[in-house]
């Protein structure tokens, strides 16, 4: 599988290639959780946003569908006791509904076969009124790396500009979203919606 290949790699091409929007975006994310939230992120990979959100929240449960990304986020964050962190399928969560304060799902729904099916299991396990948070690479199917990653066996599915990543919200009829963009080489956009039941 691409992702355990490049797991070793990864948190050098991302810092080399994307550190400034890396850095911002992470930051972003982290701002938005309290002291008291249990947390799901989803599509962990090497604990990029695991390290700026587990010092703030009670609880945070990390999950990747790849074993060498989770060993690069269990190796990161083994000193920190709120972090639990096993192998997950964003497309189908073995967690019961309402569990969790917050969702994160960053950079994977360009990936997916069906994000649609993703994004309804994120509202699944979050609770009413809890707040989902999807960051995602903007403007990628333009980019030097995308085409690098893409040659080397990433296999994006779909490729988001900022109108398009807005129009993906709509079309599953998600419309009270707020958004936050860090700008750099690889723009990221963050969707931020509180998960109405």
């Amino acid at each position: 599988m691409f992702w355990n290949r490049i797991a070793g790699v990864y948190d050098l091409i991302e810092n080399i290639y994307n550190g400034k929007v890396n850095a911002d975006v992470t930051d972003y994310v982290a701002s938005l959780m309290e002291s008291g939230d249990s947390v799901l992120e989803c599509a962990c990979g090497t604990g990029m946003f695991s390290v700026k959100i587990a010092p703030r929240v009670r609880r945070l449960t990390a999950t990747d569908f790849a074993d060498g990304m989770l060993k690069r986020t269990r190796k990161k964050c083994r000193d920190m006791h709120n972090v639990f962190v096993s192998k997950g399928d964003i497309t189908a969560l073995e967690f019961e509904d309402n569990k969790f304060d917050k969702v994160v799902a960053a950079n994977v729904i360009h990936l997916l076969d069906d994000p649609a099916t993703a994004v309804a299991e994120l509202k699944r396990v979050v609770k009413p009124g809890g707040m989902i948070i999807i960051p995602t690479y903007i403007h990628f199917g333009k980019s030097a790396a995308a085409s690098v990653f893409n040659k080397a066996g990433a296999d994006f599915k779909r490729h988001f500009d900022a109108d398009t990543y807005e129009e993906f919200f709509k079309e599953l009829g998600i419309t009270d979203v707020q958004y936050h963009v860090s700008e750099g080489r690889m723009p990221c956009k963050v969707a931020v919606f509180t998960n109405e039941k």
